[in-house]
């Protein structure tokens, strides 16, 4: 059995310009990384065998590590809109911070963002625009009701407010 698996479809191409600076400041902090490990790997490299030179393998990987990551931001940047104003702030679209309360009366808040802005750390209550729970909200107003269908489960859910914010 083959390990192939397709790649993943790419995100939608919208960010918040928060989203959009951070990315920039990322890359900016990636080159003068870079920098800094490209010299410790010189350093290890000078110390003479490399085969059982663990800091100069440890220093290689993670150089493939940044360049990787360099690269990915090099054409992800320029293919990217930042979308800073929404015309109708009375529905949800992109950049939207909602107010959802669900049949107990449990009241959470998300925000639809982009998919290069959802990490594990700062997407606290961030929500990608290509997710099932973005797609139900979007184009909905304040007092509609989101139905969310994940396989078996239906989820409905109130939209309290919409708030939209720089």
């Amino acid at each position: 059995m083959s390990r192939w698996k397709p790649p993943q479809p790419r995100s939608s191409p919208y960010i918040t310009p928060q989203g959009y600076r951070k990315l920039q400041d990322e890359l900016e902090e990636l080159w003068l990384r870079r920098a800094d490990v490209t010299e410790a790997l010189s350093a290890a490299a000078a110390e003479g065998d490399r085969s059982e030179n663990a800091e100069y393998i440890y220093r290689k990987k993670q150089l493939r590590e940044i360049d990787r990551r360099i690269r990915y931001l090099q054409k992800r940047l320029p293919e990217l809109n930042v979308v800073d104003e929404v015309g109708d702030v009375s529905r949800i679209y992109f950049g939207a911070r909602v107010t959802l309360e669900d049949e107990h009366g449990k009241e959470v808040v998300y925000r639809i963002v982009g998919g290069d802005e959802i990490d594990s750390d700062a997407g606290k209550g961030h929500v990608s625009v290509d997710s099932p729970l973005a797609l139900a909200m979007l184009k909905k107003e304040a007092g509609d009701e989101v139905v969310l269908k994940l396989g078996d489960d239906c989820r409905v859910y109130t939209v309290n407010s919409i708030t939209y914010s720089r």
